[in-house]
């Protein structure tokens, strides 16, 4: 029986687990490890920031849906991985040996990078439900004194849906409060402009955004550097198409969010403490082929976040490439798909599709974009606008989070659905 292991229960991990035993059946032993009992839906942590929901309605409890399963389970974490010798280290003090590995760990969030920034110093997160509950306690007191609010992303950050949905939403929330006039906000963001999201825009994002942005009354700077964050301040500096100085900022804030940069988990480093060779790129992200595949250790896998994949490109400022919902889905099915031909003894061909379609929330509104690849050049490249937008949002989360209780990763009538809109996971062939 081939035991396969998975790293990681969230957003590309639980659904591996889940269609690697759909696949696989009682041919193999599918074990998860994790940190944590429970499966955060990150989408919906700006909601939970703003007090829209609580942590608990956002998270379900993996023991009993890996057990109904017979799927192995352990929330210790991975304290290191021996990709050389098939083993994981647990957190417990125990081994885990395996026949083939996915790695879907998500990143690990640099704060470190930037005097003052993150939950533990002068800045609010949203990417972590945990971060996400303490920033709505925050959000109250806010509330109650009322400021000025800096709100974005950090030079190398990789994900920056989430810093407009936040903005929009905090917006929608003050003027529900009648507050809204007490709050001058402003964006900072290392893009080179509005909607470029990493990908060099998707459809209309630029005009939309832009607009969305006037009609709610958020200034902004693009090419911005966070340089520091103070309990009430933030410095910053906007840099011109060569990388050199144009302005620099200090920026009073009562109420400070941005999305840090990320890195990769401490259990890829060595017992040297370096990042293992072959296996991650000096950021501390897997290297995989268009397999999903790691090129220097074939029985290991990789999706989700964690995954290396270059910049877009160049841009005056480190400005990452988002790993979005629907294409860690497509590198999930893909990574099954090949895991059960090495199995079989068949060369792996499955190659993910990549294609992403987003929901940006913005409480009375919202934009979606259709990126099919997700990487220019494009077959599809979509975006609008509209209320329509938050209610597939609230449609999705509800899904999802059923998918997850239920332990299903696909089921039948969304691939029918999806394909009805030419969204698929998988190319046809590598």
């Amino acid at each position: 029986m081939a035991k396969v292991a998975v790293i990681g229960a969230g957003i590309g991990g639980v659904p591996m687990a889940f269609e690697l035993k759909e696949m696989l059946g009682k041919t193999s032993d599918v074990q998860v490890v994790s940190d944590s009992e429970w499966f955060q839906f990150v989408p919906s942590n700006p909601w939970v920031a703003v007090n829209w929901r609580t942590a608990d309605q956002v998270r379900v409890h993996l023991p009993g849906t890996f057990a109904k399963l017979k799927i192995g389970f352990n929330a210790s974490g991975a304290k290191r991985i021996d990709p050389a010798n098939n083993v994981v280290y647990l957190g417990d003090g125990s081994r885990l040996d395996y026949d083939y590995l996915v790695i879907a760990t998500g990143p690990k969030l640099a704060f470190d990078e930037i005097a003052g920034l993150g939950p533990q110093a002068n800045t609010n997160s949203i990417c972590d439900v945990g971060h996400a509950a303490q920033a709505s306690e925050k959000w109250e007191a806010f509330c109650r004194d009322p400021g000025p609010m800096v709100v974005g992303a950090v030079q190398g950050a990789s994900c920056y849906g989430p810093a407009y949905e936040y903005a929009m939403l905090a917006v929608t929330e003050l003027r529900r409060r009648k507050i809204r006039d007490r709050v001058p906000m402003t964006f900072l963001t290392p893009e080179p402009y509005i909607g470029h999201l990493g990908l060099g825009g998707v459809g209309d994002t630029k005009s939309l955004l832009e607009s969305v942005m006037r009609d709610r009354d958020i200034k902004w700077i693009t090419n911005a550097k966070i340089d520091r964050i103070a309990a009430d301040s933030v410095e910053a500096t906007e840099v011109n198409e060569d990388g050199s100085v144009k302005k620099a900022y200090k920026l009073p804030s009562k109420y400070t969010m941005f999305i840090p940069a990320f890195r990769g988990v401490d259990c890829l480093r060595g017992e040297d403490g370096k990042w293992i060779e072959g296996l991650t790129n000096p950021r501390g992200f897997v290297l995989a082929d268009k397999l999903q595949r790691n090129p220097t250790y074939p029985n290991v896998f990789s999706v989700g976040v964690c995954v290396a994949i270059p910049p877009y490109e160049a841009t005056p400022l480190a400005v990452g490439m988002p790993k979005t919902g629907y294409m860690i889905e497509s590198m999930v099915t893909a990574t099954a798909h090949n895991i059960r031909d090495l199995i079989a003894g068949k060369a792996p061909t499955h190659v993910p599709s990549w294609n992403a379609v987003c929901l940006a929330d913005f409480g009375d509104n919202g934009v979606a974009f259709l990126a099919i690849p997700q990487i220019p050049p494009r077959n599809v490249n979509w975006s609008g606008q509209g209320y329509w937008v938050h209610m597939a949002k609230v449609g999705f989360e509800r899904y999802f989070l059923r998918k997850v209780r239920n332990g299903s990763s696909e089921p039948g009538y969304e691939r029918f659905l999806m394909k009805a809109v030419g969204v698929e996971r998988l190319k046809r062939s590598a």
